[in-house]
């Protein structure tokens, strides 16, 4: 038997005797005392893996000086320092170690490379793994977190990584900025037609033979964006990436001042609060020099006045609140609850909205050349996924994982503030805990003159109050939802009936796979969709419960007709 993370290792380039001496050839076992996770993090894929290979030696050298053995080493291509993005990489150490309880260590070569979010992160992690009897070792910089004293050293690096993440981030900006404003491109991906030579726009020939005759010439005359990709995919042009044209992606060309051989113009995001985050949109419009100009970055597909012609004939069709030439529609409401997991039968593509039906969106969007599509009914098969997964849900124990899978996505819909609160109360936590190492400082360093004793034992006591309230709440808002409702067939049917479209969306993803549907076998194919719709489930079913599932159903079924029946009569 193999090591789960063999595939990972041979990946970063390891050979088989190099893993045979490290001891990441054989399956680790052995208590938790004896047993540790490794993660290993880069930021982005110019870090070379040689450096990495180098980072995870000395986990290895450091681990078998301590006398442990390496389960499983978690690698991922992460930032550390953006809250909005998941590491599941590092979910899954931590994971082993406070949920699992797999293995008493978790192995980093650096702290930055731990976590670049601050003090407060890390303290929370070592508040975590502490109850467990676990700790976090640093191998680079000799930490401990069991030891005494460490976690205030943990605190000062882990704040100080967070600090050069800022720097980067400014330094960056600063340096494209200052390139936007040369007419050097600032980084990035060019659009099709296009190639980056010495900081400025090209048209690359491979690709410019057909971005501009047929996709360019053919906007220009007002010819709709599916038309020319299904021309592109009848003619067995891919895209850049070998992928089939989509409708979409021709209108995103067209709207890229980049393909007009402009600079586009980014805004940043804000929070709720106003304050600058790391995410940047782009606007849509190409960046103005200070006498009002578009800045150009060399030759485009396109020329300005071009691109302004495509962009009001598609502006000219423009629906608004849909994907059709609208840029102003916002966040659309979820109209279907199929989205995401009803896939065509031919094509194995999603299935999607097209008002009265179900549309093969491969046939919508990149036309009848990639697939010739299949449309159903939408009420009709909504109908039946209710009935289906109401049978399903019905059937399975009270411990399956799709019941709990449930009962946390439905919490979310429940208490749409919890996650927004636990944000803000994460943030407040790390401000104190950086106000407690900053008293620390001023008082242990002398750094701040005039601060007697009685002073300082006031402030810190405060402090510290504080920062204990908060890991309270934070710990109170990680709990767990209550799934007793859920153990309740009433209850079950209960939840589907409130849920709306969006949460009824939720209910089905949480519990299905992929559905889809088969062909009719004629025209007007008088088959109930039940029997046409195929399912497959995360969970397999419980028999015992069958009858029960099919009682509530029933029950619900007699409900509601007694209540339009009321309604009926009322009217």
């Amino acid at each position: 038997m193999e090591r789960d993370d063999l595939p990972t290792l041979r990946g970063m380039g390891f050979k088989d005797d190099e893993l045979r001496e490290l001891g990441l050839w054989q399956v680790a076992t052995g208590k938790p005392d004896d047993l540790a996770e490794a993660y290993i993090r880069r930021s982005k894929k110019k870090d070379t893996l040689a450096t990495l290979r180098e980072h995870l030696r000395e986990v290895c050298r450091k681990a078998r000086d301590e006398g442990k053995k390496i389960r499983h080493v978690w690698f991922e291509q992460r930032s550390a320092s953006k809250a909005h993005i998941r590491r599941e990489e590092f979910e899954n150490a931590t994971s082993a170690i406070i949920e699992g309880g797999k293995s008493k260590t978790l192995y980093v070569w650096k702290t930055d490379r731990l976590s670049r979010r601050g003090m407060g992160a890390v303290d929370r992690l070592i508040d975590e793994m502490e109850p467990k009897g676990a700790r976090i070792v640093v191998t680079s910089e000799g930490l401990d977190s069991s030891l005494p004293g460490m976690r205030m050293i943990f605190g000062i690096l882990a704040d100080r990584a967070r600090q050069e993440a800022k720097d980067i981030a400014m330094r960056t900006k600063i340096g494209g900025d200052a390139h936007k404003a040369e007419g050097k491109w600032p980084g990035g991906v060019p659009p099709y037609g296009l190639e980056v030579v010495d900081g400025k726009l090209r048209r690359k020939q491979s690709e410019y033979q057909y971005a501009r005759p047929l996709i360019a010439e053919k906007l220009l005359k007002g010819v709709v964006p599916a038309v020319i990709a299904d021309d592109l995919n009848r003619r067995k042009i891919p895209t850049r990436k070998g992928k089939k044209w989509r409708a979409q992606t021709v209108i995103h060309l067209a709207y890229s001042p980049s393909w007009a051989g402009l600079i586009p113009d980014r805004e940043r995001a804000v929070d709720a609060n106003g304050v600058p985050i790391d995410k940047w949109y782009r606007r849509g419009q190409p960046l103005m020099d200070s006498a009002g100009h578009p800045i150009s970055v060399g030759e485009g597909v396109v020329t300005f006045a071009e691109w302004q012609k495509i962009n009001k004939l598609i502006a000219g069709r423009a629906r608004p609140g849909t994907t059709i030439g609208d840029k102003t529609r916002g966040v659309r409401k979820a109209a279907t609850i199929m989205t995401g997991v009803f896939k065509c039968p031919l094509c194995k593509g999603l299935m999607g909205n097209g008002g009265a039906n179900y549309r093969c969106l491969a046939r919508v969007n990149q036309g009848p050349s990639v697939c010739v599509g299949i449309a159903t009914t939408r009420g009709r098969v909504d109908d039946a996924m209710e009935t289906m997964w109401r049978n399903h849900i019905l059937s399975l124990s009270p411990e399956s994982t799709t019941i709990q899978t449930i009962a946390r996505d439905w919490l979310a819909y429940e208490d749409p503030g919890k996650e927004a609160r636990k944000q803000q109360v994460a943030a407040a936590l790390d401000s104190a805990l950086a106000r407690q190492l900053k008293l620390n400082k001023e008082y242990f360093l002398g750094v701040s003159s005039g601060m007697d004793e009685e002073t300082f034992e006031s402030l810190r006591r405060d402090v510290g109050n504080q920062i204990d309230s908060l890991k309270a709440e934070l710990a109170e808002l990680g709990k767990g939802s209550d799934l007793t409702p859920l153990m309740n067939a009433e209850a079950l049917i209960a939840l589907w009936e409130v849920a709306g479209i969006e949460g009824r969306r939720a209910l089905i993803a949480a519990a299905a796979k992929t559905v889809t549907i088969t062909p009719p076998k004629c025209r007007g194919d008088r088959t109930p969709i039940e029997k046409r719709l195929v399912i497959t489930w995360k969970d397999t079913e419980d028999v015992r419960n069958i009858d029960s599932a099919l009682a509530a159903v029933q029950r619900s079924k007699e409900r509601r007709e007694a209540a339009e029946q009321s309604a009926a009569l009322m009217a």
